[in-house]
């Protein structure tokens, strides 16, 4: 797949094709069918077919003190859409530049001039320009002005549910609550955390529980506690998965006023210093809580992991879904 990001020029390979544009954080299953119906027009158009969406979030431009909590960062987001199959993913700086564009000018400049976009697919409730004025209806106005094509994909749910549709922030919700498996349900696979393998203070090996700790977007914000986790090598091909209990939290039982994420791969022994691993949130074995001694909290971390292998011995992959059956597959 190819990367386009900032104001590179598009490649001659990415030009003409079908453009499915929105923010797209967790490629979840709403998000799924929209990339599905730009998929099924490429193939009758005989065109190439990818993502235009934005960096940063939006909301992150508006509101720099609010960090949001990002389901799919860049990178990620990436990866999920090669594994989709999409040629290109084109990445606009999110800047003032680009909010004081109207409809029209945002249109002109990035799919007509830019992307020379054959067609365009979109959400029933996306919205671009300033003051997020442009709606679907003009951008089929504009479609039919300018000489290209639009499909607006209604709200999606599951099957003969009239509930509301898959939502990236009732996602967020979920994973604040803890409903790991709730949100893996509107996802389509497991939620996963792409980062960098880096240096802790080794305090795990000094307590037998050498962790690997992972560096998090910042807004990162799942509910504290100790997941059932999957962890592949994403620097290598076809590596193996990793059974693992992860730690999301503050350690308050050393009072150190910061968030980790670490992860006690069982019955692993390497090095994986500098790599980018993927951790798939499983399931939540228990809330963070506070300990009164090391050794009552030695004998609460071996129960994690037993429990932890447990459920994930017992963990039925979600593989009805496209991205669910390529996580389980290890292919992502």
């Amino acid at each position: 797949m190819q990367l386009i990001t900032g104001h590179q020029p598009v490649p001659d390979m990415c030009r003409g094709g079908v453009v499915a544009i929105g923010n797209f954080d967790g490629l979840h299953r709403g998000h799924q069918t929209l990339l599905a119906v730009a998929e099924a027009e490429s193939v009758k158009l005989g065109r190439p077919w990818g993502v235009l969406s934005f960096e940063p979030h939006p909301r992150s431009f508006f509101r720099p003190d609010e960090p949001v909590f990002r389901l799919t960062p860049e990178a990620l987001k990436a990866r999920l859409l090669a594994a989709l199959g999409a040629s290109f993913m084109a990445v606009l700086p999110f800047d003032r530049d680009l909010s004081e564009l109207s409809p029209e000018d945002f249109v002109i400049r990035h799919l007509v001039e830019g992307l020379q976009a054959a067609h365009v697919v979109m959400g029933y409730d996306f919205h671009f320009g300033k003051g997020r004025k442009g709606s679907p209806a003009i951008m089929a106005e504009l479609g039919q002005k300018l000489g290209f094509g639009v499909t607006i994909v209604e709200q999606v749910t599951d099957e003969g549910d009239q509930h509301s549709p898959f939502s990236s922030s009732a996602i967020r919700q979920a994973l604040r609550h803890g409903h790991v498996t709730a949100a893996a349900r509107d996802l389509g696979y497991h939620w996963t955390v792409l980062g960098e393998v880096v240096k802790g203070d080794q305090r795990g090996r000094t307590i037998g529980f050498p962790t690997l700790n992972i560096v998090l977007e910042k807004g990162a914000d799942p509910v504290r506690g100790i997941y059932a986790v999957r962890v592949r090598d994403a620097d290598v091909q076809g590596a193996p998965i990793w059974a693992g209990a992860g730690y999301f939290g503050d350690r308050p039982t050393f009072d150190t006023g910061r968030t980790f994420l670490e992860v006690y791969l069982i019955g692993f022994e390497g090095d994986l210093y500098g790599h980018q691993v993927f951790v798939e949130f499983v399931d939540l074995i228990r809330p963070d809580k506070r300990f009164s001694s090391i050794d009552e909290l030695v004998t609460q971390m071996k129960a994690d992991c037993a429990a932890a292998l447990k459920r994930l011995e017992a963990e039925d992959p979600i593989t009805a879904f496209p991205l669910g059956r390529l996580q389980a597959e290890g292919r992502i």
